[in-house]
């Protein structure tokens, strides 16, 4: 197998790893972990492969990856022979990845724990992360539309990277916080885009694409 993940199946953030693996085709091992109510991922054990006590964890013959859009890069680096995952030989697609790459940390910060508020009761400021979440989502489908006018369909290139995987998890699972997409057109077009990929895997939370409706009020 090319690498082991330790996974929860409800953590969007080991969600992306596990979508871009199928869209590339890649086979892997996973260890479940008892996220919640065991938290698994804070035991010794798994303290010592990753000191900040987060998912997922990546592990191949080579590395110990513990930040997901650096699995996510990694994946894409090694075994995308297209080059278009993780656009390397265009300076200015590459910095956009990285940009949206980051900005996906935001959505999980936000997004994310509005979304372990509503599921698990996590303790949090419901109002600030909300907020957050909104703001989020609107500057996604602000970037959405912009790239929609221009002609590109993804969210850095005219094909989809890891930017937009990264993006897509929590995006996806917002209607899990609360926040359904029902004021974001580019964004349900652009989730609807990234569902039709071939080898798209879904998760709890993501519903099948088959009957969703696109801005226009089309179904996919």
């Amino acid at each position: 197998m090319a690498f082991t993940l330790y996974n929860y199946v409800l953590s969007g953030n080991c969600y992306k790893v596990r979508l871009l693996a199928s869209l590339l085709s890649v086979n892997y091992d996973t260890v479940a972990i008892d996220f919640h109510p065991g938290k698994e991922h804070k035991s010794e054990a798994l303290l010592k492969l990753n000191p900040a006590g987060t998912l997922p964890i990546l592990l191949s013959e080579n590395c110990v990856l513990t930040e997901t859009s650096a699995m996510l890069v990694w994946l894409a680096a090694k075994y995308d022979a297209s080059n278009t995952w993780w656009p390397t030989d265009n300076a200015t697609e590459t910095a956009s990845v990285v940009q949206w790459l980051s900005f996906a940390s935001r959505l999980s910060a936000t997004v994310g724990e509005l979304r372990l508020h509503s599921m698990l009761n996590k303790n949090i400021d419901v109002q600030n992360k909300a907020r957050g979440s909104l703001a989020a989502l609107r500057e996604l489908e602000s970037r959405l539309a912009e790239q929609h006018i221009n002609g590109c369909p993804w969210l850095c290139t005219q094909n989809p990277t890891v930017a937009d995987i990264a993006c897509f998890a929590y995006t996806a699972l917002s209607p899990d916080a609360g926040i359904e997409h029902d004021d974001f057109p580019s964004i349900r077009n652009w989730l609807i885009a990234v569902r039709s990929l071939e080898n798209f895997l879904t998760m709890p939370g993501i519903h099948e694409l088959h009957g969703q409706r696109d801005a226009n009020g089309d179904k996919a």
